[in-house]
């Protein structure tokens, strides 16, 4: 490693040129999310549409990727066509190595190919591949086609396409990453398919260098072997193996912070038929890992189908965890593994953001019920519970069939604002998270960088401070954000934090030959803090004018009933912290 250079690869998919080229900035920016910010500033056009083919399209990894365990995450940054944002998104699989073995910190694709197209990146020049055939198709379609364009030795090879809803450019297409993983959330898929880019191959084909001294490499054996152990043989990530975030459908269903049904209700009896026990001991075929990890967090349930009158079944493989159970199931009411496994695999095959298509039929469930929308508008019946209109309902959604679905695809309040039930819209600056827990995770996911759960866990704040001291809130919100900030450019995933403290993650960056140190580390979680709050501002963000919809106001859990002016001053109190790290930026 060239300690304070990172490698970056621009393909222009236009024109089909492509340089390499270094940066400076390592020890100030460390990668990932840092790294997208940097790039994004330096290739982002703030006066064009999120989807002209100048925008650029960032993938970016970590200094610590492919050297240590959990370092297995990219950084995917974008210009947002959901809210016409700075955005991120965050996959595992094996894009990260697939990165660092080819030699990259970083692959920025700007313009937009004369043709459908899947573009071949590794150590040596990058190709441009005709890809007309795979136009329509869906993922696992794709996929099967894709891996006969570059068929490499298996865990080199990183796979990322788009289904139809991506090439539809719906505003929450996201991109499958190795069939299991994606970058889900605000469009990145949408700006895939802007680009006529139905996948991206990443061959990692060459290596990466390890401290070669003898001291330096001694001490980068112990860092290694005290985090590996700390993963493998404490309990710091036993549950993310064992029943996977699927473990947290009892616990908030009891705490009645588990939204059911578009939000009207907190609790139900009927999680019992979806929860990660119900899944593990009924559904649960194995555990997979990203690459580079030791964990296995992974949960693929087996989707068993009847087709036919005799005993005749087909068989596919669905990946769950938390969220996407939350979404596809409690959300919609849905009672049943089978069905949740049904709905997930249908929304995958698509190529739509499982949280936000969930969230969104909710809303459109409940606009049939109060008469907002006609069925002649949704084209099925849709209700709680339902199985075979939801499915029609997702193929609808990506195909954008009518002007309804054209609204929804755009985002559950943009056709809210332009149909009526914006009071029940459950979103929070995108289509919630499945955390109904209080006013701190309210506020953190509408005014948060990503609008997720992730951006601060404000929901374990809610679920631990029985209080309402504002300060303390926004302290905890700040400082969260900072150490996930950090975490995020190393690329490590945030499953790992009992394992990477600042200390752990500054010992195995100076075992890797960079100065740092926890108050380095510190000082750079700031500055990337505020350069992404900076470019988040200057794309449009107003953090002042976020207003968080009436439904979020009915909501009573274990905290008793929402409080508004504690909401109130909260959110006013964390848009002036935003506003000020911004401000920090530019001076």
């Amino acid at each position: 490693m060239e300690n304070n250079l990172f490698k970056i690869l621009r393909v222009d998919l236009q024109s089909g040129d492509w340089e390499r080229f270094e940066l400076p900035g390592r020890e100030k920016w460390l990668g990932g999310s840092g790294l997208s910010a940097l790039l994004f500033e330096r290739f982002a056009h703030f006066e064009k549409d999120p989807l002209h083919a100048d925008q650029p399209l960032i993938f970016a990894v970590g200094p610590l990727t492919g050297s240590y365990p959990m370092m297995s995450k990219t950084v995917c940054g974008f210009f947002s066509p959901y809210h016409g944002q700075y955005a991120e998104s965050h996959a595992g699989g094996r894009s990260a190595l697939g990165l660092r073995f080819a030699g990259l910190d970083a692959l920025v694709l700007t313009g937009r190919a004369s043709s459908l197209s899947a573009l071949t990146v590794g150590s040596r020049a990058p190709q441009i591949v005709d890809a007309h055939y795979l136009a329509g198709m869906d993922i696992f379609a794709a996929g099967k086609l894709l891996r006969k364009i570059k068929p490499v030795t298996p865990g080199h090879r990183s796979i990322l396409r788009i289904g139809p809803a991506g090439e539809k450019q719906c505003s929450f297409a996201c991109i499958n990453v190795d069939t299991y993983r994606h970058f889900g959330r605000l469009g990145a898929g949408a700006v895939m398919g802007s680009k006529s880019l139905k996948a991206i191959i990443v061959s990692g084909d060459s290596h990466i260098d390890l401290p070669k001294d003898k001291d330096s490499r001694r001490e980068y054996i112990r860092a290694y072997d005290d985090i590996h152990s700390t993963v493998t043989q404490t309990d710091a990530v036993t549950k993310y193996h064992d029943l996977g975030t699927a473990e947290n459908l009892i616990p908030l269903n009891e705490l009645g912070a588990l939204p059911w049904r578009n939000l009207k209700q907190t609790r139900d009896p009927g999680i019992e038929g979806i929860s990660g026990e119900k899944m593990a001991d009924e559904l649960l075929l194995r555990q997979t890992a990203c690459a580079g990890c030791p964990v296995g967090c992974i949960h693929i349930g087996l989707l068993r189908q009847r087709f036919g009158p005799e005993h005749e079944f087909l068989y596919r493989q669905v990946a769950y965890d938390y969220e996407p159970i939350f979404a596809i199931g409690s959300m919609l009411g849905i009672t049943g593994a089978g069905d949740v496994l049904t709905l997930i695999e249908d929304v995958e095959r698509v190529g739509l953001d499982v949280i936000s298509t969930g969230v969104a039929l909710a809303w459109a469930t409940e606009a049939l019920e109060k008469g907002i929308v006609s069925v002649e508008e949704t084209e099925v019946k849709l209700g709680f519970n339902r199985l075979d209109p939801y499915r029609e309902a997702i193929s609808l959604l990506a195909e954008k069939a009518n002007r309804f679905y054209s609204l929804l695809s755009r985002g559950t309040m943009a056709a809210a604002h332009e149909l009526g039930g914006e009071d029940f819209a459950c979103v929070l600056g995108q289509e919630m998270a499945g955390y109904a827990t209080g006013e701190a995770y309210y506020v953190s996911q509408a005014l948060g960088f990503r609008h997720s759960h992730l951006d601060s866990g404000a929901y374990g704040f809610d679920q631990t401070e029985k209080g309402q001291d504002v300060e303390k809130a926004v302290d905890f919100m700040l400082e969260q954000e900072n150490y996930r900030n950090i975490l995020c450019s190393m690329c490590g995933c945030l499953f790992g934090r009992k394992a990477y403290s600042l200390q752990n993650i500054a010992r195995a960056c100076r075992a890797l030959g960079m100065d740092t140190d926890e108050q380095s580390l510190r000082r750079a979680g700031k500055r990337i803090q505020a350069k992404r709050w900076e470019l988040k501002l200057k794309s449009g963000f107003s953090p002042a004018d976020i207003s968080i919809p009436k439904r979020y106001l009915e909501v009573e859990n274990f905290r008793g009933k929402t409080d508004p002016d504690y909401l109130g001053r909260l959110k006013k109190a964390y848009a002036l912290e935003i506003e000020r790290m911004a401000g920090e930026s530019k001076d």
